[in-house]
C-alpha cells in the first residue's frame, strides 16, 4: 500500500511536470510562429530584391531583442574576406581583457612588413613603419579595413587558426572558419574560400558581443570596439547607403575584387543599425559569385537595410 502511494505521487508530480513543459514548448512554438509571420511581409521584400540580381546572397537579420530573426540562404558559406578583422579584433580584446596584452602596449612594424599591393592607409601615412599601439592597430584595421595592421595582430596572436579556436572553444559561434591571414588570402584566389562564414553566425557574433552576456568583454573594451565599429568608413554605400543621413551604423565590411571573368566573390558587411526610437536591428548580408557590377551589389545591399530600417520604424 505504501509503496503504491508514493508510486502514485510519483507519477503526478511526473504529470504535472510533463504538463509544464508541453506548455513552455507550445508557448516557445506560437511565438516563433508569430515572428515569423509578423516579419513575413519583410522577408518577401527582401527576397524579391535579390531575385532581380544575378549574384548569391545572404541574408540574416535580429531583431526586437532577437525575437524576431530572418535567415534568407543564411546558412550558405560566403568569404569572409575584411570581416575577419572583426574577429581578430575581438580575439586580441579577449587577450587584452585576461591581462595578457594592453591596449597601449607597442608594436613595432617594420618597412618589410608594409606590402606593397595591400590597402593600407598605416603604410601610405607610415611608409617607413613604426611602433603602433595595439588600439591604434586595431582602429586600422577594423575602421579602415588595413591589410598591414590585420597581419601584424594576427601574427601578435600566433596565427589565423588562433583567432577560430578562441570563439569555438568558448562556444561563442561555430559555423564559420579561418585559415589564411590576409597576405596568403590575397596570394591566390582559392584562398579566400577557406575563410568563411554563415550569414547566420555573423549576426549572432554581433548579437552576442553587442548584448555582451556572460560578460565577454571587459567594459573598456566593450566601449572601444563598439566606438571603432561606429567609426568604420569603408563601405558607406552598403548598410549605410540609403538610409537618412546621419544614421548611426557600427559595421564591418569586406571586398575580394573581381576575378578575370568579372565575378566578385565577395561583397559583404555586417552590421547594427540604430534607430531613432532608440531601438536597433542586426544585419548581415554576403553577395558571392556576383556578376553584377560593384555599384548593383551596393545598391542591393543598400536596398536591403533599407527595407529593414522602414519595416521597423512603422512597426
Amino acid at each position: 500500500m505504501h509503496t503504491s502511494y508514493l508510486q502514485l505521487l510519483t507519477s503526478k508530480k511526473n504529470i504535472k511536470c510533463y504538463f509544464f513543459i508541453a506548455i513552455f514548448l507550445l508557448c516557445t512554438n506560437l511565438n516563433q510562429l508569430f515572428a515569423q509571420k509578423t516579419t513575413a511581409p519583410l522577408k518577401e521584400k527582401i527576397e524579391r530584391i535579390i531575385s532581380t540580381k544575378d549574384m548569391r546572397v545572404g541574408v540574416s537579420i535580429l531583431a526586437n531583442n532577437g525575437q524576431d530573426s530572418i535567415s534568407i540562404n543564411a546558412e550558405g558559406h560566403y568569404p569572409l574576406q575584411s570581416v575577419f578583422k572583426l574577429h581578430i579584433a575581438l580575439a586580441v580584446l579577449s587577450e587584452i581583457d585576461k591581462g595578457k596584452l594592453s591596449l597601449n602596449k607597442k608594436i613595432k612594424v617594420t618597412e618589410k612588413e608594409l606590402l606593397p599591393d595591400f590597402w593600407s592607409p598605416l603604410r601610405d601615412e607610415h611608409p617607413k613603419g613604426g611602433d603602433f599601439t595595439i588600439k591604434k592597430l586595431i582602429q586600422y584595421s577594423v575602421s579602415q579595413s588595413d591589410n598591414v595592421a590585420c597581419d601584424v595582430l594576427i601574427r601578435l596572436l600566433g596565427e589565423p587558426k588562433t583567432v577560430e579556436d578562441y570563439f569555438k572553444k568558448n562556444h561563442i559561434i561555430n559555423n564559420f572558419e579561418i585559415n589564411y591571414t590576409e597576405e596568403e588570402m590575397q596570394s591566390k584566389w582559392e584562398n579566400m574560400f577557406q575563410n568563411w562564414t554563415t550569414a547566420n553566425a555573423a549576426s549572432e557574433l554581433l548579437m552576442k558581443f553587442y548584448t555582451n552576456g556572460n560578460n565577454l568583454l571587459s567594459q573598456q573594451s566593450y566601449d572601444f570596439i563598439w566606438k571603432t565599429l561606429r567609426e568604420t568608413n569603408t563601405g558607406e554605400d552598403r548598410l549605410k547607403g540609403a538610409l537618412p543621413k546621419g544614421t548611426v551604423v557600427a559595421h564591418k565590411t569586406g571586398y575580394s575584387g573581381k576575378n578575370s571573368e568579372g565575378i566578385t566573390a565577395a561583397f559583404n558587411d555586417i552590421g547594427i543599425v540604430f534607430l531613432p526610437n532608440g531601438k536597433y536591428f542586426i544585419i548581415s548580408v554576403f553577395v558571392a559569385d556576383s556578376k553584377e557590377s560593384n555599384e548593383v551589389n551596393a545598391q542591393m545591399i543598400s536596398a536591403i537595410s533599407k527595407a529593414t530600417w522602414d519595416f521597423y520604424l512603422e512597426k
